[in-house]
């Protein structure tokens, strides 16, 4: 799925919302264990009742990885499940890998070949070579880490280097001539969202993954008038505010509607920007 193909998703759901799959076996609704398999049956009831409103999806590795096997079956099935009954959602591996050579590829070739995620998220510390075994797959898009939304992001992102910027403006000025904008994305968190309008200066035409829009504070209205492009160019990821809005019976009934909530305010957006039919 290129940019233009992810684009008309865009337009054809009238969204550009990522969801989070990040279950916490203390927070799933507890009715869930009476299944083999409970992470798969949160993650299913979440994905049937807002399959319409996403186009992408997010699994963050290290829910599943604390579990075990297990948490790795629960996975495999949950991206075997979006792939054979919702393929035009977006699947990211939320992994911030950051390694090279050997490690790098195995890596890849995990996240690739056997999840078979479309996209994976990667710290680009190490440099070009612990991206690049990511980008020689082919319709795969690497997602790298730019500006961050955890206040940590000042100990080294938010740093003026000797040219005058911060550190993430030379991550992303220099790692953005690796690939173009239909294989690369990057991370720019919503709680500073002045900071999209300078991204947007570097790569005008790229997607960027927005995480911190509702529990960690960050507002939607803010992020797009800051970093919308011609292509929408933005997935807004949600998380919890979304696949923890209920914790009984009805969780994937109030997962709907958190998540049409935000779909509504997307669609008024893209209206605004030209960017839909309707």
């Amino acid at each position: 799925m290129d940019a233009d193909k992810l684009f008309d998703q865009i337009i054809k759901k009238k969204s550009f919302l990522c969801i989070g799959l990040d279950p916490d076996e203390d927070k799933i609704p507890s009715h869930l264990f009476k299944h083999e398999d409970p992470i798969f049956e949160f993650n299913k009831a979440i994905i049937d009742a807002t399959h319409d409103l996403v186009v992408a999806c997010k699994p963050n590795l290290a829910f599943y990885e604390a579990l075990g096997t297990r948490g790795l079956v629960s996975l495999e099935k949950t991206t075997n499940y979006i792939k054979e009954n919702y393929p035009e959602i977006l699947q990211i591996a939320d992994a911030k890998r950051g390694d090279i050579g050997n490690t790098a590829k195995m890596y890849a070739k995990s996240i690739f070949e056997h999840f078979q995620f479309d996209a994976v998220t990667l710290a680009p510390y190490m440099g070009k070579d612990s991206i690049t075994p990511f980008l020689e797959y082919e319709d795969k898009w690497v997602v790298i880490l730019g500006a961050t939304s955890n206040p940590g992001a000042e100990d080294f992102q938010l740093v003026k280097t000797e040219h005058g910027k911060p550190f993430f403006m030379e991550v992303i000025e220099k790692s953005s001539k690796w690939a173009d904008e239909n294989s690369l994305m990057f991370v720019a968190g919503a709680t500073r969202p002045q900071i999209l309008k300078e991204i947007r200066q570097i790569i005008p035409d790229h997607f960027l993954l927005v995480p911190g829009v509702g529990a960690q504070g960050g507002n939607l209205q803010d992020v797009a008038e800051n970093g919308i492009n011609s292509k929408c160019g933005l997935l807004i990821n949600s998380s919890r505010g979304i696949i923890y809005a209920g914790n009984d019976e009805h969780f994937a009934q109030d997962a709907r509607i958190a998540a049409h909530d935000l779909q509504d305010q997307m669609k008024e957006i893209l209206v605004n920007h030209n960017l839909t039919n309707a």
